[in-house]
């Protein structure tokens, strides 16, 4: 029994309709493999459409501001991809004249396009033989042929990486990823995989020896941090005070509303007691009201948000370079998801 020939098989019967996979385009090819990276296929179809329509080609995409790809790119999170992928579409642009690139060599040297990205774009637009590995062939390769190291460990990379290059179908190198990918990510998933209907179960070591549960395995290396953030939604009912981040910490470059980081929860009476709220809003005398916390998840930091409400006299001018939005330019604003939804709830955008 070949490997590669059986999931190829089954690829062929059961490989879902997918727009990506009937181009050999490999800008089109770029923009799914970013979007769809640790984004279920469900969640970032409508993202690639909504691009695609509005860049239809990299120069297109290469002429956009930071600004309005991060609105486009709005809730996916992992919000440094969305600038990566503006700064790969402008090499493109200038470095090949808008003709994006179909080998491996060229595409590895673009920002925010690593090994994975660009095997998969070189194999898939001109069938490079580049073994492509991602965490669903991670979960076939160490299931089927019984992988102890973990995926996420300096000696495991180099030990599935060479077996995935070993395996390779080197004449048909875009169908066979194609086909170990959509096998790990319909069949040989990470819970509950249909076993029964594997074409390869027989050569399995998991399956045979029971031990499909604990493979694969991964080292565990995130600590996640709590942060407690205090906005302060400040309005005079047609618009409010935002703010710019910088590019120095996690939603760079994108608005949100005033806020005070403090180290642990505080009420909200607590955070208009603190040196620095006083020190924003000067001596000015102000009513609040506070809306519960709210939690947003994310890789290695879990943020706890505390919204609370400000009426202030009009002519009040903040001690920060906060600036006045009406609420009808909201809409145009790339905003963090936790922003975006307290604000869509309140203004009933």
């Amino acid at each position: 029994m070949n490997f590669s020939d059986e999931l190829t098989k089954w690829y062929h019967v059961n490989k879902r309709a997918l727009p990506w996979r009937d181009t050999t385009d490999a800008y089109i090819i770029w923009l799914s493999e970013i979007i769809l990276q640790q984004t279920r296929v469900e969640q970032g179809m409508p993202y690639f459409y909504r691009f695609l329509e509005k860049y239809p080609d990299v120069k297109a995409f290469a002429a956009a501001s930071e600004d309005e790809i991060l609105k486009l790119w709005q809730g996916l999170g992992y919000y440094s991809r969305g600038r990566n992928m503006l700064k790969t579409a402008t090499q493109v642009a200038e470095l090949y004249k808008g003709d994006f690139p179909t080998k491996y060599e060229k595409l590895i040297k673009l920002k925010g396009i690593g090994e994975y990205t660009a095997a998969a774009i070189a194999s898939f637009s001109s069938n490079e033989a580049k073994a492509v590995v991602d965490g669903n062939v991670y979960r076939v390769l160490a299931r089927y042929f019984g992988i102890n190291e973990p995926i996420n460990s300096t000696k495991g990379k180099k030990l599935f990486q060479r077996l995935a290059d070993e395996i390779l179908n080197h004449d048909h190198a875009g169908l066979h990823n194609q086909a170990v990918m959509e096998f790990g990510a319909m069949l040989c998933r990470p819970k509950n995989p249909d076993c029964v209907k594997c074409p390869v179960n027989v050569g399995c070591y998991a399956h045979q020896y029971n031990k499909v549960a604990e493979l694969p395995k991964k080292l565990k290396t995130v600590r996640v941090r709590d942060r407690y953030f205090n906005y302060f939604l400040i309005t005079d009912g047609d618009g409010l005070w935002v703010n710019k981040r910088d590019d120095k910490d996690i939603w760079a470059n994108m608005y949100d509303l005033p806020m005070i980081e403090s180290a642990s929860f505080l009420s909200a009476q607590e955070v208009m007691a603190i040196p620095a709220t006083r020190e924003l809003f000067g001596n000015n005398t102000v009513t609040i009201k506070s809306f519960p916390f709210k939690k947003h998840v994310l890789t290695h930091q879990r943020i706890h948000a505390q919204f609370i409400q400000i009426a202030i006299p009009s002519e009040i001018k903040l001690k920060q370079k906060y600036f006045y939005k009406s609420i009808s330019e909201l809409e145009n604003l790339a905003l963090p998801k936790i922003i975006f939804l307290f604000l869509n709830h309140f203004f009933n955008l």
